[in-house]
């Protein structure tokens, strides 16, 4: 396969495996895929993952890549906070959550982090269309809060509260309390209970 084929053929995907290529062609050569990286043709994001080099890189994309490089996953933790707009503050990598085990690519385009969660705790998530028809998976806004307080345990007073610097008045205007309430018991954890209970008392009295 010539490259200009192979650009014709991958054209509408974001991101492309090894295997998506072999779809395509099954007796694609891995040896050509070093060939274009060398000739600045194509990047590699992780082992057996690619880009395009002229892929023009934005958060919507990040978003979509992080979840095919380590799937089963959605964005979540800090990032979902912040798509959301109930923290301030850029945010440093790509956080989500996966079923696997913790794991962090620190690749050439952004660093993804994925902390593990159990398979029943793996819902909450819209799949959000960009681009005319691409799409990523990322926690709602109350799915976020309760992923980022069940990871971070010490998280449980009014001065760490104070500390992630949630945005109240975003906060109150978006939150859906008996959607958190649902989904909180489905992580059947007193404790969290009780520290999610302490943070909404503080966000409704700020």
């Amino acid at each position: 396969m010539q490259y200009i084929e192979f650009r014709e053929s991958l054209k509408d995907f974001t991101i492309f495996s090894l295997n998506d290529i072999r779809r395509i062609d099954n007796r694609f050569f891995r040896t050509r895929l070093n060939e274009w990286q060398n000739k600045g043709f194509i990047k590699k994001v992780i082992k057996g993952y690619y880009i395009f080099s002229d892929l023009k890189l934005d958060e919507n994309v990040f978003f979509e890549i992080a979840n095919r490089i380590y799937k089963p996953s959605y964005i979540s933790f800090e990032m979902a906070l912040s798509w959301h707009g109930l923290i301030p503050e850029s945010v440093y990598g790509i956080t989500s959550v996966s079923t696997r085990k913790t794991y962090k690519f620190k690749t050439d385009i952004a660093e993804f982090t994925y902390r593990q969660l159990k398979p029943q705790l793996f819902f909450g998530y819209d799949l959000v269309e960009y681009s005319g028809g691409k799409y990523f998976k990322i926690a709602v806004m109350e799915k976020a809060i309760l992923d980022y307080f069940y990871i971070n345990s010490f998280i449980r007073e009014e001065d760490d509260f104070v500390s992630i610097r949630i945005n109240k008045d975003v906060f109150l205007e978006k939150f859906n309390e008996k959607r958190l309430n649902n989904f909180l018991e489905k992580f059947e954890q007193k404790r969290l209970s009780k520290r999610i209970r302490s943070f909404l008392g503080f966000m409704k009295n700020a």
